[in-house]
């Protein structure tokens, strides 16, 4: 049976047809498909909307969606039109494969599509799994035994929209909770801002109370960074680990972004499994997974390069030797191959690399190409064989999903203040000609690694030739790489 799968959402709006998945900014080039001025703007909902749902409803199809509740006016609206009824607005899972469906549609929860996609992309034959965002539909964070049983944290565990609504209220903007956890490194525990947490957590409408702007104003952005990453992680431990039931977990939404988290349960739990596209950006994936899991008994793995790929053709040939020479003599590349990574993490396709022994690099970059806040750190792309040499970590991290303790002084290009390093662990058969590089560097310096940031410049990451070459060209890249030819420089 044929399966199209859309995540119907405010921002992060995607899709998937089992081989092709569509990230939406990537191709309009509007950072999470918003308008940041009025982030709940619907007008690129129902643009996303009609380009993508309308013409795939269809009786050939069995079309599989979930939303989420910021979206719930305008998704009302469009379904009301299309669809026979409206019977997912009171959809209430208590296991992870209930649904709701008829011949023509499909609908998971919100939180579902992440725990379906978490768990199913795994490989493990059974898991818990931990869904935990900003808000859903239903739930704001769900735990799921191995035997399929939903238990509902939302009450106990709401700390994703509060990491959003702290963000804006120290200066940053919406969905920018990623820059407060930059930040974690530079702030001390504050107990003002730890009771404040928890009068919000308290509170059976999260909200913060009373007098909570007079505390924001005389704190410091880096003590709420640090005092709210110590409440995630205790209300982690409390709630969380009682109901473990396997070795093994699965973790999805937007909070399965925070690596020092992640890094945690590596602590409880034998193996830790983050997907690559663990956000709302990822949610066309697992409704797609959970859908075809149910309906045609297949668990489909997609690909972690599941965008579209592009034909180039340059006047030069690179030499792989010869790019990683130039970075070792501190030169800055524009990486760009095959297709584009699934979620916003940067894995060897698209990515920016540098010298990770250059103490100044991160400055350099932040200020040059980046064009972005000075305490934002970069991560370190490392052989797999290697990685336990450089950091203090039981677990492999292909995903980049985990910060944990560096061990080594020779990599302070990738060392956060605190002494950490969000890594991802390349092997041969993940990203082979990424591995040849890297593998190169390490002949050329002893190091097993290198800089890797995303191939952007405060927008989407670059998605076409096209793109990546515009961003070249207006940044401090020193050398962009396409496939297998190099682009320089017009005074070089």
């Amino acid at each position: 049976m044929k399966i199209f799968a859309a995540a119907v959402n405010i921002h992060d709006h995607n899709t998937y047809d089992g081989i092709f998945h569509n990230q939406v900014e990537r191709h309009n080039r509007r950072k999470h498909n918003l308008n940041y001025k009025n982030p709940h703007d619907t007008t690129y909902s129902r643009e996303f909307f009609n380009e993508h749902f309308v013409p795939n409803y269809n009786t050939d199809c069995v079309f599989a969606f979930t939303v989420s509740n910021l979206g719930q006016e305008f998704v009302l609206d469009l379904l009301e039109e299309t669809l026979p009824d409206t019977d997912f607005l009171n959809f209430n899972p208590i296991n992870l494969w209930d649904r709701l469906h008829t011949d023509s549609y499909y609908y998971i929860d919100h939180h579902q599509s992440h725990a379906a996609y978490a768990f199913l992309s795994s490989g493990y034959a059974e898991s818990d799994i931990l869904a935990i965002d900003g808000r859903g539909w239903q739930f704001n964070c769900i735990f799921i035994n191995k035997t399929g049983e939903i238990t509902n944290l939302s009450n106990d565990i709401s700390i994703g929209g509060l990491w959003n609504r702290l963000a804006q209220d120290i200066g940053f903007g919406y969905l920018d909770a990623g820059k407060v956890m930059g930040l974690v490194g530079f702030g001390k525990h504050n107990d003002e801002i730890y009771a404040m947490v928890h009068q919000y957590l308290e509170n059976p409408n999260h909200r913060l109370p009373e007098g909570a702007k007079d505390i924001l104003q005389r704190v410091t952005k880096e003590d709420v960074a640090f005092t709210l990453q110590h409440v995630t992680l205790e209300l982690i431990k409390k709630f969380v680990y009682p109901l473990k039931t396997s070795d093994n977990l699965c973790i999805a939404g937007g909070v399965a972004y925070n690596g020092y988290v992640n890094e945690e349960f590596t602590k409880h739990y034998t193996n830790v499994h983050v997907p690559p596209a663990a956000g709302d950006e990822g949610q066309s994936l697992g409704t797609y997974m959970h859908a075809d899991y149910i309906l045609n008994n297949n668990v489909h793995v997609p690909d972690v390069y599941a965008g579209k790929e592009y034909n180039y053709v340059g006047d030069e040939k690179v030499n792989i030797a010869e790019v990683a020479q130039a970075i070792a003599h501190g030169k800055i590349v524009g990486w760009f191959q095959g297709k584009s990574e699934s979620g916003n993490r940067a894995l060897g396709n698209r990515s920016i690399l540098a010298d990770p022994r250059n103490p100044k690099i991160k400055d350099i970059i932040n200020s040059k190409i980046k064009l972005r806040e000075d305490f934002r750190p970069f991560a370190p792309s490392v052989l797999e064989e290697h990685y336990t040499d450089y950091f203090d970590t039981n677990q492999p991290s292909p995903y980049m999903s985990r910060i944990m303790p560096v061990k080594s002084d020779a990599i302070p290009g990738v060392t956060h203040v605190d002494g950490t390093a969000r890594i991802q662990t390349v092997t041969r058969e993940f990203n082979e000609r990424y591995y040849d590089l890297i593998n190169e560097f390490y002949k050329i310096t002893g190091v097993p690694m290198l800089l890797n940031t995303s191939f952007n410049c405060q927008e989407p990451i670059v998605e076409t030739p096209k793109d990546a070459i515009a961003t070249f060209n207006k940044c401090g890249l020193d050398i962009l790489v396409i496939g297998e030819y190099v682009v320089r420089k017009d005074n070089d």
